[in-house]
């Protein structure tokens, strides 16, 4: 599953709720060398602060330290874009997992030395991301 600017996994009719799918993405994030750094509970913030209802919805905040220490010896203003995004939602039966596709950052930046770092990140994801469904993308 892509979009324009992500890539994602449908858990069809996820068989673990949705925090046990939060863990196995914390974990398969692990794997690849990623940190959670920040963890947003849309549903939570849209109920306190709006009153409105949501199905569950995250945004996690991931890192990968060496990653993201090249990208800013590159250019420092890359911290604007970072962590990586990460979002966990349901829709249906079904749980969502999206990641922001790294390699937008060399677009907005123009900074080419960025690409091979972008590529790495995304690679990194994707397997995560993979690694969800079972299927090793290679």
């Amino acid at each position: 599953m892509s979009t324009t600017y992500g890539m994602g996994v449908r858990l069809m009719g996820a068989a673990d709720s949705f925090d046990q799918v939060v863990e196995r993405v914390r974990a398969a994030l692990g794997e690849q060398g990623f940190g959670v750094l920040t963890e947003i509970d849309m549903r939570a913030t849209m109920a306190a602060k709006l009153g409105e209802q949501m199905e569950p919805y995250l945004i996690l905040g991931a890192c990968n330290p060496p990653l993201a220490h090249r990208a800013l010896a590159v250019d420092r203003e890359i911290g604007l874009l970072l962590p990586c995004n990460l979002v966990v939602r349901t829709d249906g039966a079904d749980v969502l997992v999206e990641a922001l596709d790294p390699r937008i950052m060399m677009g907005v930046t123009g900074e080419d030395e960025l690409g091979p770092i972008a590529d790495e990140a995304g690679e990194k994801i994707s397997a995560a991301l993979a690694a969800l469904t079972g299927f090793d993308g290679g």
